[in-house]
């Protein structure tokens, strides 16, 4: 059995050998105002911002001033129209497309450089927006658009500008109309040739598959007016003036011809 005194010695050594507690003292006083840092913290990001696009209209007068020093007639046109242009520097890339380096992301080096648009960053002129450019030795050899139809690869004058555009959009549409053709549905098929037509307009191509397409659908009358101006299309004079261009239509003027007999015997 503990005598009492020596309980009393126990308790005193356990309470020394405890750790010591300090009492809880209170964070904010009752009624004290809580100082507000989301201020700061906005006053920050703002003058941050504000630095980072400062810094980045520096390098684009910088870019803008370079791409005017060195550019030549042609580039000079197609800057003062905000469009990319075959033979232009990286400085001008930039002035063209009112973007700096941080927009795109770069690959390669020595001869061939490729700059591609940064993920979630919009890079475009005045054209469309852009994908991909490829500089050899420092001038722009090829750039590719971000079109409703795909990429469309510009690497050659004709490629380019508002006619190059318009070619390549009719030639998409032609691609896709042949297709619904060959699956038979000459309803949508014609919807795609005529949509070509209205883009790029005169072009013999085109008039002859909407003339293949009104006949299928049994609409002979107007079948036989495309037909005629295709036939009128391809004109000796007009073989002449476009050289080999449509040289591969000769069978086509033969067809032309007979459906047109057959669609008039019909009458």
């Amino acid at each position: 059995m503990i005598k009492p005194l020596s309980l009393a010695a126990v308790l005193v050594a356990a309470a020394a050998c405890a750790p010591r507690m300090e009492p809880v003292r209170p964070i904010y006083r009752n009624g004290q105002v809580v100082p507000r840092t989301s201020d700061a913290t906005i006053e920050d990001a703002r003058l941050d911002g504000q630095a980072r696009r400062e810094a980045a209209r520096a390098e684009a007068e910088r870019a803008a001033e370079a791409a005017l020093a060195q550019c030549t007639a042609a580039t000079c046109d197609a800057l003062t129209r905000g469009e990319l242009a075959l033979g232009m520097t990286r400085e001008q890339v930039f002035a063209a497309t009112g973007s700096t380096s941080a927009a795109w992301e770069e690959r390669g080096g020595g001869r061939i450089t490729t700059l591609s648009a940064m993920d979630g960053v919009r890079v475009g002129d005045a054209v469309a927006p852009v994908a991909m450019v490829t500089l050899e030795d420092g001038r722009v050899r090829s750039y590719a658009y971000r079109e409703p139809q795909g990429l469309r690869l510009v690497a050659s004058p004709a490629d380019a500008g508002a006619r190059g555009t318009a070619r390549a959009r009719a030639a998409a549409l032609l691609r896709e109309g042949d297709e619904l053709a060959l699956a038979g549905r000459f309803v949508d098929a014609l919807d795609r040739y005529d949509r070509a037509d209205v883009v790029d307009a005169e072009n013999p191509e085109t008039t002859i598959r909407i003339a293949r397409a009104l006949d299928k659908l049994l609409r002979p009358r107007e079948a036989e007016l495309r037909y005629q101006l295709f036939l009128h299309q391809m004109e000796l004079e007009t073989i002449r003036a476009q050289g080999e261009a449509y040289a591969h239509l000769s069978a086509a003027v033969v067809e032309a011809r007979q459906r047109l007999i057959v669609l008039e015997r019909g009458r």
